[in-house]
Formats: structure tokens, C-alpha cells, sequence
């Protein structure tokens, strides 16, 4: 038998990009790390600071910046291609889809001409819909390629929840699902604290639990990425770390239940578009996606985010 390293290529040497690298190399979860960028020299840069970092990290990464051609023989793409929003014209992240697509043709065809076949995990904005572009114009298998899209906002969600109710956050199950924007909606009737449902909770001890403004703490979730935008310019932390939980149970094969954008087609009645569900992931990428009974109102919010993605698909075809 032949060990072969764990090699994980990264389009996009930015905020994102860089985060998402040191999250995994410091993490143990790649031993080659390779950046890809159309700046040279910010690639070849991020990846240096990163390796230098490495003599005091507890595993061995090799980290490099290369080109496409580093892509064949590689396990996982992350893409973190793209602008963010400029919050100074009020833009929200779907407003950034024509300038990404237009970025991510070029990425696309250098796809096509790698020789890449792993597993790709897209985080370029606006999240479900280039995730589902990419995938239609790679034409390659859906359940090899997803976004992390509310596996993030999930996690908000749950700090939103643990400071409102006193909770730790890892005791509680919520998520955020729909599109990685502002269309996104939360299934109160499947959250849950130590695996009991939040809104029995709120009868049974309604002197603790009865004053919480759900619609706010859905809200303040939904924030979060704008308070971290305004306050510095650029979120990180937060989607390095999902990266890393994502890579991770899909690396060793954990069958781990994560909020990701996967392509419906006939799950939830939607058809033909990519929305953020739970879904079991594991080492051949999405293995099941994971049906949640929601009430007739959730439903409705729910179908109503995969129609915003679902037209914002159709224009980004046409770009």
C-alpha cells in the first residue's frame, strides 16, 4: 500500500482564501496545501506565512502557491475566488454575482483543463448560486461539489441562541438554511437544547425561555457576517473554521450531519437548484441529504429562498 499525502488546492489567496489555508494546516487536515491566484505574488506570499507558521504547528504541512496544474492529482478545491460586498453602496452578496461569474469562467475553464477530479467545496459569494453555476458548467457530480454556504450562519445562529438562553453554543442544535443571504430562514420547530425542542422549552419554562424574540435571534444570525464586514472589513475566522469542519468530514469519512449547499432535486420539493440543507457528508462528499419535517410556514419561507437562488441561477447563466 501506497500513504498518499492529503493535498488540498485553494483558488483565492485573499482573506478568505489565506483563513481557510491555516485553518486546515493548523488543524492537521492536509499535508500539501497549494494557493492559486491571479496575483503571483499575493499567492506565493500567503502561502509562505503560513508555511512559516507550520515549525510551530503540531503537524507537518507543505504549503506553496503553484498553478492548475497542481490540481491533478489533488484531493479537495476550495474556491475563495471573488469580491465581497461593498457595504458602502449597501450591496448584499447576491449583488456580487456578476462580477464573480465573470471571475469564475476563467477559474472554470482551468478546472475543465487540470485534470482535477476531488471533491470541490466553493465559498465565493453569492454562495448556493456560484456553487450551482460552477457545477453546470464543470458539469460535474453533484455530490462531489458543494458550498459551505450556512454551515456558517448556522454557527451564528447558535452563538445568537447561546447568548440569549444562557446556553453553551455546542449544546445546542440549530440551523440556518435556504441561500447563504438574506433570504435565509430558521426551522424553530427542529431546535433543539441537549435534543429537546426549543419551542417546548418555551411552554414548559416560560419564565427562563417565554421572552425570547426568536425573529430576533433569526435576525441577529443572519447579521453576523455584516457586523464582522463593517467592523473589519472582512470575515475569517469564522469561515476558515467551517472550512475546516467541512474538509473534516469529508476527509475522514465521519458521516457527519453539516448545513451545506447541495443540489435538490426532489428533497424538500424543490427541483434544480442548490440551497443550504442538513446534509451527511463523508469521505465520497454528500451521502444522503437529510429531509426535516417543517411546519407549513417554514416550508413556505424555505421555498421562497430556493426561488431567489433559483432566479439568480437563471441570470448568472446568461452573463
Amino acid at each position: 500500500m501506497v500513504l498518499k499525502p492529503r493535498k488540498v488546492v485553494i483558488i483565492g489567496a485573499g482573506h478568505v482564501g489565506s483563513h481557510a489555508g491555516y485553518a486546515l494546516a493548523s488543524q492537521g487536515l492536509a499535508e500539501q496545501i497549494v494557493y492559486i491566484d491571479v496575483e503571483e505574488d499575493k499567492a506565493k506570499a500567503q502561502a509562505l506565512d503560513i508555511f512559516d507558521s507550520t515549525v510551530y504547528l503540531p503537524h507537518h504541512v507543505n504549503v506553496k502557491a503553484g498553478n492548475y496544474s497542481d490540481a491533478a492529482d489533488a484531493d479537495l478545491m476550495v474556491i475563495a475566488a471573488g469580491p465581497l460586498p461593498d457595504i458602502s453602496k449597501f450591496q448584499t452578496r447576491m449583488d456580487t454575482l456578476a462580477e464573480t461569474v465573470a471571475i469564475m469562467k476563467n477559474v472554470v475553464e482551468n478546472i475543465k483543463n487540470s485534470g482535477f477530479k476531488g471533491i470541490i467545496i466553493s465559498i465565493s459569494n453569492p454562495a448556493d448560486v456560484v456553487a450551482h453555476y460552477i457545477q453546470n458548467q464543470l458539469n460535474y457530480p453533484p455530490s462531489r461539489l458543494i458550498s459551505t454556504s450556512t454551515t456558517l450562519d448556522s454557527a451564528r445562529l447558535r452563538r445568537a441562541l447561546s447568548e440569549a438562553t444562557g446556553i453553551d453554543q455546542k449544546s445546542i442544535y440549530a440551523y440556518a438554511l435556504g441561500e447563504h443571504g438574506e433570504s435565509q430562514m430558521v426551522p424553530w420547530s427542529v431546535v433543539t437544547i441537549a435534543g429537546k425542542p426549543i419551542l417546548e422549552l418555551i411552554k414548559e419554562k416560560p419564565e427562563k425561555y417565554g421572552t425570547l424574540d426568536l425573529k430576533a435571534i433569526a435576525a441577529e444570525g443572519k447579521a453576523g457576517g455584516w457586523h464582522v464586514l463593517k467592523g473589519k472589513g472582512s470575515t475569517e475566522f469564522g469561515i476558515g473554521a467551517s472550512i475546516a469542519e467541512v474538509t473534516r468530514a469529508i476527509f475522514a469519512d465521519e458521516k457527519r450531519v453539516l448545513p451545506v449547499s447541495v443540489l435538490l432535486n426532489g428533497e424538500y420539493g424543490q427541483h434544480d437548484v442548490y440551497a443550504s440543507v442538513p446534509a451527511v457528508l463523508g469521505i465520497n462528499g454528500v451521502e444522503e441529504i437529510i429531509e426535516l419535517h417543517m411546519t407549513t410556514e417554514e416550508k413556505e419561507e424555505f421555498d421562497k429562498s430556493c426561488k431567489t437562488m433559483k432566479e439568480n441561477y437563471e441570470i448568472a447563466l446568461t452573463l
